[in-house]
């Protein structure tokens, strides 16, 4: 469902305060996966990705009446909570350095044969060393693009930068994972 669909739902929610579940449901079903995928490329296990994403789901639903579209699109919105979610994440961890089990219990999981998952395993360690050259803003900005899957133009309202700012950031942190990498063969 496009945004443009979506706002006259939310509009008339905040408005007339009728069929907000139904309507919370569509906003939901739209961005879950954009909104998983962002969070899932900057914490890089799914467990905890999927925490997250309902904890952005949760602080949309009891923001929802404070949004208003005049300040920023829906979709901004929404990967600015979740930016907002993934930062006080960290911070939280940096604060209580524990072990975390979620890396192991997604290796133990799945229904993969154990050449492949070893496989995938140097695959992602490698992606997950390449990614960890980049600045956080610049993760930042990959994660919104290819996990989000958010336009540039849609980035630069997120994050507060210009267009292009963030197509020179996107290009030269490609740059900096080609140089890390090698190619996409080489994964």
């Amino acid at each position: 469902m496009q945004e443009r669909a979506l706002l006259p739902l939310i509009h008339g929610r905040i408005q007339a305060n009728t069929e907000t579940e139904l309507e919370f449901t569509a906003v939901f079903e739209t961005y879950y996966t954009r909104i998983f995928n962002y969070i899932a490329y900057r914490v890089n296990c799914r467990y905890t990705a999927e925490d997250l994403a309902s904890q952005v789901f949760e602080k949309t639903w009891s923001k929802l009446p404070g949004y208003s579209p005049e300040k920023a699109p829906l979709e901004v919105w929404l990967f600015a909570i979740a930016r907002n979610v993934v930062n006080d994440y960290y911070r939280s961890r940096a604060r209580n350095r524990f072990f975390s089990l979620d890396a192991i219990r997604e290796l133990v999981s799945g229904k993969k044969e154990p050449e492949d998952l070893i496989l995938e395993g140097e695959r992602n360690d490698r992606l997950k060393l390449a990614l960890d050259t980049l600045s956080e803003k610049e993760r930042n900005i990959i994660a919104l693009k290819f996990g989000a899957d958010l336009k540039n133009t849609e980035i630069a309202l997120v994050t507060g930068m210009t267009e292009s700012n963030v197509g020179v950031i996107l290009y030269r942190s490609m740059r900096k994972l080609k140089t890390e990498i090698g190619s996409v063969e080489g994964l």
